[in-house]
């Protein structure tokens, strides 16, 4: 009942403050949006906005049902990323909208609201059991919008990269030194860490995990890399092909960085043995 005033809001202020991707505005980004709606077989009219922020992000309204969903991209994002890597952001937004993730996050906070209603602290305690429960869900829910960037980009390190840029990247002279195989490294590193440390320590760390909404970045990078090696992915990889090739808004030959950038990495991580090209 409240999902479509919210959407009608959010669209009036997106439309006001924001910038409509469409073949006359950010036309590149349109490309990009559209060939991943092609590849992800989403029929709907997803719009994509770009706002101005410093800080690098992406977020989606994917509310079941929506007449309008949208996604927002900050300007910060945008400057920071390959083109390759912003679609596999998009991607990964387009991934809630065809996963219907918003209709379970809501009825999961209507849930935890109604369970404060509830006499003597039970509704303290069911909503706290809702909470974290909500929260492993949403870590999930991440994992499989990772999924559906890798089938967008066709490429983990893709996508690894893009994580990478997020969790600590940088745009100018330093931007060369960035090694997504030394940041999907970390991930072991993280794990000698949690092995190693006292048990106070680790149960007051895990304690902190199960509030994040979003898994670690570097553990993010080596499921996406670990899921890149599964019979799942490959086949759906082989339909990705397919799809990318029939649609309308593959890279056209006058898009020659965005080529070359796919063709050097594809080739990269068809020799790399553990499909992970070295840089």
């Amino acid at each position: 009942m409240v999902s479509p005033v919210t959407e009608q809001l959010l669209v009036m202020e997106n439309v006001g403050s924001g910038l409509l991707v469409s073949e006359k505005q950010y036309p590149s980004i349109y490309k990009l949006h559209r060939e991943a709606q092609d590849i992800l077989g989403i029929e709907d009219d997803v719009r994509v906005y770009v706002r101005s922020n410093p800080t690098p992000n992406a977020y989606t309204l994917a509310v079941a049902g929506g007449k309008e969903p949208f996604i927002v991209l900050h300007t910060a994002l945008i400057e920071l990323l390959t083109p390759r890597e912003l679609q596999s952001v998009i991607a990964h937004e387009l991934g809630h909208l065809k996963c219907d993730h918003g209709v379970y996050l809501a009825m999961a906070n209507l849930l935890a609201a109604s369970a404060l209603a509830l006499p003597m602290g039970v509704g303290n305690m069911i909503s706290a059991a809702v909470e974290e429960g909500l929260y492993r869900w949403l870590r999930s829910a991440e994992l499989s919008c990772d999924r559906a960037a890798l089938v967008v980009a066709r490429d983990p390190k893709v996508v690894a990269s893009a994580l990478m840029k997020l969790a600590g990247g940088v745009v100018g002279e330093n931007e060369n030194e960035l090694n997504v195989d030394a940041f999907i490294h970390q991930a072991s590193v993280l794990d000698e860490a949690h092995s190693s440390a006292s048990p106070i320590a680790w149960y007051l760390r895990n304690a902190q995990l199960r509030q994040l909404s979003h898994p670690l970045p570097v553990l993010r990078a080596r499921e996406v890399m670990e899921w890149s090696n599964s019979f799942q992915y490959k086949t759906l990889r082989n339909a990705a092909d397919r799809r990318a090739d029939a649609s309308a808004w593959s890279a056209e030959e006058g898009d020659d960085n965005t080529k070359e950038e796919k063709a050097t990495n594809d080739d990269d991580g068809d020799d790399d043995e553990n499909g992970v090209d070295k840089r």
